[in-house]
């Protein structure tokens, strides 16, 4: 699973995840990409499922980039503890995603295995996602 190797501070606040994604919004390095529709926190369990279901249905041909990296730390208190006495501890690590972001891009594979594996690979998500081609030219 991926996690930063070293970060700044060890706990992170929750923070709101508004308005559109920023940047990587626009296909960089395959033909295809699964886009995020909805904003919402990616953990990296779930990052890890869907590139585990690409690859297996691209059968590990072509090429796969993963766009989003889980570098939050998410910190949760244990059940059935009193209220106050601090903030828990970093129980895992997610990526904050915005609307339109690409999160995952591939490509030395004909469409219909890209959509498919794209279409596996959102199963795998909290969020509605979107199959977007680069414009043939």
């Amino acid at each position: 699973m991926m996690q930063p190797k070293k970060t700044k501070f060890r706990k992170a606040h929750k923070g709101r995840i508004h308005g559109a994604a920023k940047g990587g919004f626009r296909l960089s390095y395959g033909a295809f990409g699964l886009k995020a529709l909805e904003p919402e926190r990616i953990t990296a369990r779930q990052i890890e499922a869907a590139r585990r279901a690409i690859t297996r249905a691209m059968k590990r041909q072509g090429r796969l980039w993963i766009l989003i990296f889980p570098d939050v730390p998410v910190s949760k208190k244990p059940a059935e503890v009193r209220m106050g006495s601090g903030k828990g501890a970093p129980e895992f690590w997610a990526c904050r995603v915005h609307p339109g972001r690409i999160m995952f891009e591939m490509d030395g594979v004909p469409v219909t295995v890209a959509k498919e594996a794209f279409q596996l690979a959102a199963a795998k998500l909290p969020i509605k996602t979107k199959f977007v081609q680069r414009a043939a030219a």
